[in-house]
């Protein structure tokens, strides 16, 4: 599991979005073991089914926090930032389209698990997780990219005041 002891960026408003990334990917990291638990070989069907709850449930648990930071971000943040840089290409179009891509993933996986779970083979069983597991991938790329591309610009471009109104709106909970 990745050190998260140390904050990188300065600027308070930067700082509340990377703390909420490392909490975030503190809880990815405990349903993550369970997708990664399915791609054993030999595995029993009523296991699966067990585990799929299991991992269900943490899905569940994480999307509140998620999109209460997904929802700062597209609502402070990104508007913001984009007086700055623009919006109609660069990394924040990029960056808000992988916000659809983690939540289409997200949802097919809690659709495809949402009722009947009885009734379902290993190989389906496997097949719903996978979109699990590609909501995974995408939202560590995508908190990589935040915080090597568009946290930078921001503590690099914003000025003092914009910062601390931005620091301002997103001091809150997510959780």
């Amino acid at each position: 599991m990745p050190d998260f002891a140390e904050l990188q960026f300065t600027t308070p408003a930067i700082r509340i979005l990377e703390n909420e990334h490392r909490y975030l990917s503190f809880l990815m990291e405990e349903w993550h073991a369970i997708v990664l638990w399915f791609e054993q070989e030999t595995i029993s069907v009523e296991e699966g089914r067990t585990r799929l709850q299991e991992l269900r449930k943490g899905v569940l648990d994480f999307t509140g926090p998620l999109k209460k930071h997904t929802a700062k971000e597209e609502t402070h943040f990104f508007p913001l930032l984009g007086t700055y840089i623009g919006f109609e290409q660069g990394p924040l179009v990029g960056i808000q389209e992988e916000h659809s891509e983690i939540d289409g993933y997200i949802g097919h996986f809690l659709h495809h698990t949402g009722g009947g779970i009885d009734l379902l083979s290993l190989e389906e069983l496997r097949d719903a997780v996978k979109y699990a597991g590609e909501a995974f991938e995408v939202l560590t790329v995508h908190f990589v990219k935040e915080e090597a591309v568009i946290f930078p610009m921001a503590e690099n471009q914003m000025n003092a005041l914009d910062k601390e109104r931005l620091s301002q709106k997103l001091n809150t909970l997510i959780t």
